[in-house]
């Protein structure tokens, strides 16, 4: 059932179908909208993506070391998704599920509930680090599945079309072909689509599209991470279905802000254009759509105009 401008699922709002194994999405490219307000700005754009880098750094101003939990996750994701009720889709991390099956499936549930389009559920152990940060270490095989599955289940349960991604973070710790093996494994046992984070080529990131054919696969970028800087074009050409920039909008904002602060220490102003004023700033975020909600109820908030 397709309703509104990204399709939506009649029993949980969603904005991604899937059907006979055929990823059904509306843009081929999506960033990150983990500071604010970048996160409007992005969904003006139709792009949307929450980080667990990016949620961990703006929420609590730390590195991403699993400090960041279910609550500081999920609590982003409702805020992100609900700036827009036809907004356009929101992949979500999830980390490693947050516990064992039980959580898992409660932190699925939580991310459907929440408006979350599609999440990615990785294979590294509880005490996690950032994808490309050195040191990983991943779980068993059997205990990576059982991840998938438990969400696979809550998905199927709950009828919900939210589109479950498969991670693995194995590289660094096994190779290649293991990665391969567990995201085959996880295809067959209903994962939707996968991501082999931290490509240390590009040789090896076309290799992986054409190994696990025709499974869609996303190419999370992260310029001046782990791997090479693949463009757009580029991973369009390789045949990649979904393509995330973690830090398109975190690290703009993080040198923008430090080189206002700089100036204000240094020469007493901040130095913002002119004609970005208060006014200015709370239209992006939102301040027009808040004014026609009210003038059409027949509210008189904004009589005299703002």
């Amino acid at each position: 059932m397709d309703m509104g401008r990204y399709g939506r699922d009649a029993s949980y709002r969603s904005t991604w179908r899937v059907s006979s194994g055929n990823l059904c999405y509306d843009k081929e490219t999506f960033s990150t909208t983990d500071t604010h307000p970048t996160e409007r700005h992005c969904a003006e754009e139709g792009i949307a993506t929450e980080t667990g880098a990016g949620t961990t750094a703006s929420r609590l101003s730390m590195a991403d070391l699993r400090l960041a939990q279910l609550y500081n996750m999920r609590t982003n994701a409702e805020m992100i998704t609900n700036l827009d009720p036809f907004g356009p889709p929101l992949i979500a991390d999830i980390d490693t599920g947050y516990g064992g099956p039980l959580m898992v499936a409660k932190s699925i549930q939580q991310y459907i509930q929440a408006g979350v389009a599609g999440f990615h559920i990785e294979d590294q152990i509880q005490n996690k680090q950032c994808g490309h940060l050195a040191g990983k270490k991943v779980v068993s095989l059997d205990k990576y599945l059982t991840r998938v599955r438990a969400a696979k289940q809550t998905k199927d349960r709950l009828r919900s079309d939210i589109v479950l991604i498969a991670r693995t973070d194995a590289l660094q710790q096994h190779g290649y072909d293991e990665c391969i093996r567990r995201l085959k494994a996880a295809r067959d046992i209903g994962a939707d689509v996968g991501l082999l984070e931290g490509f240390t080529s590009k040789e090896m990131a076309r290799q992986a599209v054409q190994d696990l054919a025709p499974w869609p696969l996303l190419l999370n970028m992260v310029e001046n991470g782990a791997g090479p800087v693949i463009t757009t074009k580029e991973a369009k050409e390789m045949g990649f279905r979904i393509m995330i920039f973690s830090f398109a909008s975190l690290a703009p904002a993080y040198l923008g802000i430090k080189a206002a602060l700089e100036r204000l220490k240094n020469e007493g102003v901040t130095g913002i254009p002119e004609g970005l004023g208060p006014k200015k700033l709370f239209e992006v975020c939102g301040l027009m759509d808040s004014m026609r909600i009210d003038t059409e109820a027949g509210g008189n908030g904004f009589t005299n105009g703002v």
